[in-house]
């Protein structure tokens, strides 16, 4: 039987801190060549549209076999799962940087143990809106590694050196909170189990630069009671221009009975937004208690508006003290 082969890209772009290091997998790497002044972990570079820039990137190859590698620019987003810096493949549509950079060599292979110095030409064009344009420079291998069995896995992998093009003109931060849900998990009997709630939201950056955004979240209940005040840790490092990602915070030990609100701040530099979700908590023993008392409720409310319909209502007299209709009887006329 014929084998089917799935293609997987992996794509490796960590963060890189000081002191700076290049993009990395253990087999080969990727990283901007030195500049005069120091190293560089990725590139950091600022145009004006219509102006073209040109600069050069080094792949360094750690193995002991050579290795072919498809060079090519891509545009950065964040994943939906945890927002994430990922680049588009190179089969999607670029806009950015990966529409705008070109390798002066689109395939090169890496002897082992050498590193290969290929130029680049990033041409920022006349109508690029300002702002940032995240991006990177990709060393994809063209070599695919197949499994075994009967559906094999064919993997493909990748890293990029991080491009950073700040294009001139106003910049304008802007952040905003959405879709902000609460749900919660309750023991059937209060006091027999722990409380769980989920907080789930969209976080998304309506402006043009890149923000490192801060998440507060605040509970408070009745009588203005405070049930929640920590900041989230679960918050991308760098939330791009124009992305969004949907992030979930658990809190445990949520209150079993009672009623209030969840406000949750994101904060990045100079823009600020908040939302708010209110919620209920009662055990589900209670919940059907109360659920059932109002529905047998209901149901005299509407026995007893009905029977005092019938008590309002005329009378009807029975048959038998109905009134006969009396018939008139002709007289005889009178003869002449």
């Amino acid at each position: 039987m014929r084998k089917l082969y799935v293609l997987l890209l992996g794509l490796t772009l960590a963060w890189q801190s000081a002191p700076a290091r290049a993009a990395d997998n253990g087999g080969w790497s990727v990283y901007p060549v030195a500049s005069k002044i120091a190293a560089r972990p990725y590139f950091t570079l600022s145009a004006e549209p219509g102006q073209t820039l040109t600069d050069k990137v080094a792949v360094r190859n750690r193995t002991g076999r050579p290795l072919t590698f498809r060079l090519y620019a891509a545009d950065a987003y964040n994943t939906a799962r945890d927002g994430g810096f990922a680049v588009r493949t190179l089969k999607e549509r670029m806009r950015g940087v990966g529409a705008w950079a070109r390798p002066a060599k689109s395939r090169i292979t890496v002897p082992a143990h050498r590193t290969v110095t290929v130029p680049f030409t990033l041409r920022v064009p006349d109508g690029a809106e300002p702002g940032d344009h995240p991006g990177a420079i990709v060393a994809l291998d063209e070599h695919v590694d197949r499994g075994g069995g009967r559906l094999a896995l064919g993997v493909r992998r990748a890293v990029g050196a991080r491009v950073y093009l700040r294009v001139g003109g106003p910049a304008l931060p802007a952040l905003s909170v959405e879709h902000l849900r609460i749900s919660r998990r309750q023991p059937l009997v209060p006091g027999l189990g722990e409380s769980t709630a989920t907080i789930s939201y969209t976080l998304r950056n309506t402006g043009n630069v890149t923000l490192s955004p801060r998440v507060e979240l605040k509970a408070r209940g009745l009588f203005g009671r405070t049930l929640l005040d920590r900041r989230s840790a679960r918050v991308p490092a760098e939330l791009l221009p124009g992305q969004r990602v949907r992030l979930t915070e658990t809190w445990r030990g949520a209150p079993q009975f009672d009623r209030g609100d969840v406000t949750l701040t994101a904060s990045a530099q100079d823009t600020r937004e908040s939302a708010s979700a209110a919620f209920l908590a009662l055990p589900w023993l209670l919940a059907g208690l109360v659920f059932t008392a109002g529905v047998l409720t209901g149901a005299l409310l509407v026995r007893a508006r009905r029977a005092r319909a019938r008590r309002s209502a005329p009378g009807r007299p029975s048959p038998r003290e109905r009134p006969t209709p009396s018939r008139r009887r002709s007289s005889p006329s009178a003869r002449p």
